[in-house]
């Protein structure tokens, strides 16, 4: 049987409650039965804005206002390879309804897991449950752990929700009781703290996942912890990217997209190569490099989840502000 490839636009519908709306797929068709995020495929000359404007008012009767690129994901059945184009829409008018007889719903994002979706539907869910900023935490200045630790709840409390706290290896076993510390106000808040560091390293401490850099991630064939951790990656260029998604991780880093004082030395990528990289990837990608809340509307418009930020946080005047400001854009 030939393969065909298909080009569908899917849109991701979230309300104030957090809820997400879904469609059933009819049951006599190809994966029936199942739930979805809605939308269709796209129609000869049209573009992804064009063909998710039209299956959304077709089949919910809502107009798309304002909407921007999320995810893009490649997955191949028996009888035929599709590319879900997925886009967050932001804006929209009407009230949902089944204008084409399919049961319609409003689900939590938390309960997602619950019920049975077509597989690559299963990696819009993963990236839903990643927020918009990946804070970045740095190595603790020598004697100030505790102002350290006062900084780091404060930005958890006002809305940072994934952390990657990127230390030197020798800080993780000189301070244990520092990271066990930074866990506890995660587990506290309901955030995730990734550790930059080796995996084992991340079992270890049990937290709630691994950040690799580069050279660890290129010394991998395969993912290196089970799905019960969250994987991210560090990527500067396609080679490096292409990598972390065959090996499986769950998200990637690309950097440096802008310049940036922690590395002076690397030459950024600029807006247009980041967006080119975004789209060789099917993981939900993030922004680095002298990256500020005011970025992210532009790491949207590339495909990107959202802002992997350093300095833009720990140095800034009002830091906490910059964590609202990057979880209220969302």
């Amino acid at each position: 049987m030939s393969v065909t490839g298909i080009q569908v636009a899917v849109g991701v519908i979230i309300n104030n409650a957090n809820e997400v709306l879904l469609s059933r797929r009819p049951f006599d068709a190809h994966q029936g039965g199942l739930w979805e995020f809605p939308g269709g495929k796209l129609e000869a000359g049209e573009d992804i804005k064009t063909a998710l404007t039209r299956e959304l008012w077709e089949e919910l009767g809502v107009m798309v206002d304002k909407a921007h690129p999320f995810i893009k994901i490649q997955h191949s059945y028996s009888d035929r390879s599709i590319t879900l184009n997925v886009w967050r829409v932001t804006q929209w008018r009407g009230v949902p309804y089944n204008r084409e007889g399919q049961p319609v719903s409003w689900i939590n994002i938390r309960n997602l897991s619950d019920l049975a979706f077509p597989p690559p539907d299963v990696k819009i869910i993963k990236a839903l449950q990643l927020p918009p900023l990946y804070l970045i935490s740095p190595d603790p200045a020598e004697g100030k752990l505790d102002d350290y630790l006062y900084r780091f709840e404060d930005y958890i409390k006002n809305g940072a929700r994934l952390v990657q706290l990127r230390c030197r290896d020798e800080t993780y076993h000189r301070n244990p009781e520092f990271v066990a510390r930074l866990l506890s106000i995660c587990r506290t808040y309901d955030a995730r703290l990734l550790l930059n560091s080796a995996p084992a390293t991340a079992v270890h401490f049990n937290a709630h996942g691994v950040h690799l850099n580069s050279p660890r991630l290129l010394q991998l064939c395969h993912r290196p912890l089970d799905n019960n951790f969250w994987v991210s990656a560090s990527c500067h260029n396609s080679s490096e990217l292409m990598h972390a998604c065959r090996i499986g991780v769950d998200f990637i880093v690309v950097s440096p997209v802008q310049e940036t004082s922690s590395h002076p030395e690397a030459i950024p990528l600029g807006w247009n190569r980041f967006s080119q990289l975004v789209e060789l990837s099917s993981l939900p990608v993030y922004a680095l490099g002298g990256m500020l809340p005011q970025h992210m509307q532009l790491a949207w418009n590339c495909g990107a989840r959202g802002l992997a930020m350093l300095s833009g946080v720990w140095s800034a005047d009002r830091p906490e502000i910059a964590v609202r400001q990057c979880m209220q854009a969302d």
